[in-house]
């Protein structure tokens, strides 16, 4: 009876080990997969972009991370479909920023609800 639960403790410890190793490996998969993601998105954007407007782009990536992404995307799928004349100038991805920043433009809204519960004027009449 011993020597069967030690084996199934075995069976077990192994299997544990092996779920673990297969997920160490699936994690490794995954941040290769977004690394090469990352390389031909840079790629992509060195090919468009010329020195400034690169520049411009990183600099609004530390700012505004969610912005660049959207600006990032627009100009790779510009680029694959074959919409991009050559490369893109300083002034031109400014030109694509403002187009951008009306598309995800949010206007703000303040609404005042006021309580009318108790009006301070019955008060001062006394």
């Amino acid at each position: 009876m011993a020597d069967e639960e030690l084996e199934a403790i075995r069976r077990q410890r192994m299997a544990q080990l092996q779920a673990k190793h297969g997920d160490s490996s699936d994690q490794q998969g995954q941040q290769e997969a977004k690394q090469r993601d990352t390389e031909m998105r840079n790629s992509i954007l060195a090919q468009v972009l010329d020195q400034s407007a690169r520049a411009r782009l990183s600099n609004l990536a530390l700012v505004k991370p969610d912005k660049a992404k959207a600006v990032e995307n627009y100009l790779i799928q510009m680029a694959r479909f074959g919409q991009l004349g050559g490369k893109i100038t300083e002034n031109g991805l400014i030109e694509i920023l403002e187009k951008v920043n009306q598309q995800t433009e949010k206007k703000t809204t303040v609404k005042f609800n006021r309580r009318r519960v108790m009006d301070s004027d019955e008060e001062d009449d006394d």
